[in-house]
């Protein structure tokens, strides 16, 4: 097994991936989508590289994030298992073709992965744009149950998506998120909780494929984590608070953004950062705000004094 050892690391690796787990834990999206184009193009590595080692980073980050959606109760567990009855082994089908066109055509390979993964991003930035202007099933908090055609398309979306994940590490949060919330009648923070939830499972099994297959930067892994971990634990507090359709904007923005740097539009990786950064310290903003207000005010002392006359204690 041939692994790939940190190479040219630091805490610039946590900043990026406090970034990233703020936002994947306020949307369950966004993850691949901006963590592998941001380890291509800001941090220099290989294409397959960048995508084995963000997907197992997000495995373990996102496992933070499902755990507290779960605490929260805004995941659904009998659909997840069905989009991972098909998502799970034909993620490892897209590790295993990743892994032998890299073999077979060598370094050759790693523009036609670049210009894979760009064509991804940009799909990617075109489902976010349309999932900010269509709103699918009529949206109940009561409980789904799942027919027998909920459960199909499940196992087909899970196909498809678990295919793209593992060979571009992008689709976790953009496709499944999409798919959910135009076919199934979850609410937005269930669509959040339950594409968490998912990914984290799914990107377990792609990212075990790219260790195995020596495409994972271990050291990055590492310093990635220390940024992301807290990142997403705040992110899925304040989900249920998010300006939804701002958000989904600027994240649309950003993925065409990404994918069109990595076909060789130049100068976008100055604009991405800035979007990131921006929609990022805007949302904390907005949610600390919105969770300040809803927490219950103190009662003045000379108030709980007078009531406790009235009532006679």
């Amino acid at each position: 097994m041939d692994i790939v050892y940190p190479r040219r690391v630091d805490w610039k690796l946590s900043i990026a991936g406090l970034f990233v787990g703020v936002l994947v834990g306020m949307t369950g999206m966004g993850g691949g989508s901006l963590m592998t184009p941001m380890l291509v193009f800001l941090f220099g590595f290989k294409p397959t590289v960048a995508i084995g080692t963000d997907i197992l980073h997000g495995a373990i980050f996102k496992s933070f994030g499902a755990a507290r959606h779960r605490q929260l109760g805004t995941v659904h567990a009998r659909l997840t298992l069905w989009m991972l009855l098909g998502s799970a082994p034909f993620s490892l089908l897209g590790v295993a073709l990743s892994t032998w066109l890299k073999h077979r055509y060598g370094d050759g390979f790693e523009d036609a992965a670049a210009v894979i993964l760009g064509v991804a991003l940009i799909a990617g930035g075109l489902g976010f744009a349309v999932k900010t202007f269509l709103t699918g099933r009529a949206k109940s908090d009561a409980p789904f149950l799942l027919s027998a055609r909920d459960k199909q398309i499940a196992v087909l979306t899970g196909v498809v998506g678990g295919f793209i994940v593992g060979l571009t590490s992008v689709g976790s949060g953009t496709f499944f998120g999409l798919v959910m919330l135009l076919v199934f009648p979850l609410t937005a923070a269930k669509v959040v909780g339950t594409d968490i939830f998912h990914a984290a499972a799914l990107l377990w099994v792609a990212g075990a494929g790219h260790l195995a297959a020596g495409n994972v930067n271990l050291g990055a892994t590492g310093w990635l984590l220390i940024g992301s971990i807290p990142g997403v634990l705040v992110g899925s507090q304040i989900s249920i608070n998010l300006p939804e359709r701002a958000l989904r904007l600027a994240l649309a923005t950003t993925l065409t953004l990404s994918g069109l740097k990595l076909t060789d539009i130049p100068r976008a990786e100055i604009v991405i950062l800035v979007v990131i950064a921006i929609a990022t310290v805007t949302l904390l903003t907005v949610g600390v705000r919105k969770l300040l207000r809803s927490s219950p005010k103190p009662v003045p002392a000379a108030a709980e004094a007078g009531t406790n006359r009235i009532s006679g204690r």
